[in-house]
């Protein structure tokens, strides 16, 4: 049965082939923007001359530079910059990490007190400044939802916060921005965006029949399309499909009134924050060890997910389950990805300090809430 839920989802979508353009029509008048990209690509590939160009007559900052894990330090660089030039609008120009980074910074330019509260203690947000995005990298659905991720360098922490306020007022997604793209933000991108449907739909049966079809139908695309892609790199319409699912995957829409479970993202923050993992890679690695580790519980729908993405018909549904298990592991190595801690130098020594933010956060993890610190250790263990 699904449960009782409320939804909203406030954002304006300009999808297709040169719809940068239509940028001056989506920006308020009177607008002074600051615009906040990442390492410069956006320069070298022309995108940043396609949003000056359709913002001329505004007035216009930058800020540049932010991580591919956004670090908390960075931000508050950007948030000076704001309350310096009175700015009023922020347009965020890259992939996720550049869009997470421009929402915290659109809530720290009007909280009253420390920001880091907003993701170490949840301090409420009352209001943010409104937030554009060009998207440059489709993975993480960050233009069409209202939750980031923010790292801090110097306590070795990555957490994540939620607040409808952060929605954007627009997100611009061109699928041809993304040809340039290295194949390893690609396959990140993948995998990343295939994780996020995983995340919501691999639990335990509810009858939730359309958030279930949507599911399905979204892993089937991410999946074909993404091994599509790597030998089609300026094929549109693989583009246009990735792009849209990556948006789909989470824009709140699918996860409406039905368990999720988030224990592979939650963990991995670790293994970015202590080791400097891709977030992608760290989920490719421990996805694995979370399906195997909770194959009863998941077992239904592990083996319906295999029927449906990687054609497995033969055998029990046990059988079936632990050949999806299989299957999704392969899948990422076919992206390129690794799947195992110990390809990246991580040993068996360094798995009480990956599972220590559990306890000290106080999460328990999973659609059941039984995955605390000691479980996540024994998850961490079969993926070494």
């Amino acid at each position: 049965m699904i449960n009782n839920f409320e939804f909203s989802n406030p954002v304006k979508i300009s999808f297709g082939k040169g719809s940068i353009a239509r940028l001056s029509a989506l920006v308020p008048a009177e607008s002074n923007i600051l615009i906040i990209y990442g390492g410069g690509s956006i320069k070298k590939n022309g995108i940043y001359n396609q949003v000056l160009d359709a913002l001329k007559g505004f007035d216009i900052s930058e800020f540049s530079g932010i991580e591919a894990n956004p670090h908390y330090e960075t931000c508050m660089k950007a948030v000076e910059l704001v309350k310096q030039r009175h700015i009023n609008f922020l347009l965020a120009v890259g992939g996720g990490s550049v869009i997470d980074a421009t929402k915290f910074i659109a809530v720290s330019a009007l909280f009253e007190g420390d920001p880091w509260n907003i993701l170490a203690k949840g301090s409420p947000v009352v209001k943010a400044l409104p937030v554009g995005v060009v998207l440059t990298l489709p993975a993480t659905g960050s233009e069409m939802n209202e939750r980031a991720v923010i790292s801090r360098v110097s306590t070795k922490e990555k957490l994540n916060f939620s607040t409808p306020f952060v929605f954007p007022k627009f997100s611009i997604l061109d699928p041809e921005v993304t040809y340039s793209l290295p194949l390893r933000q690609v396959a990140n991108g993948v995998v990343d965006s295939f994780i996020h449907v995983v995340e919501q739909y691999l639990t335990y049966p509810v009858n939730a029949k359309v958030q279930d079809a949507f599911a399905e139908g979204l892993m089937k695309v991410i999946h074909d399309e993404g091994l599509r892609v790597l030998d089609n790199p300026h094929d549109y319409d693989i583009r246009a499909n990735l792009m849209w699912a990556a948006t789909n995957a989470l824009n709140v829409w699918i996860g409406q009134g039905v368990p999720q479970d988030w224990s592979s993202h939650r963990m991995g923050y670790a293994l970015t924050a202590q080791f400097g993992l891709d977030h992608a890679q760290t989920l490719a690695v421990l996805l694995p060890g979370v399906m195997t580790y909770m194959f009863k519980e998941k077992q239904i729908k592990l083996a319906r997910m295999g029927e449906v993405v990687y054609h497995i018909t033969n055998g029990s549904e046990e059988e079936r389950a632990h050949q999806t298990i299989a299957a999704t592991e392969a899948f990422f190595r076919r992206m390129g990805l690794k799947t195992h801690l110990s390809e990246y130098g991580i040993t068996i020594n360094d798995l009480d300090a990956l599972a220590a933010p559990i306890d000290k956060l106080g999460w328990k993890l999973g659609e059941h809430h039984n995955i605390d610190t000691r479980a996540a250790k024994e998850i961490m263990m079969l993926r070494l």
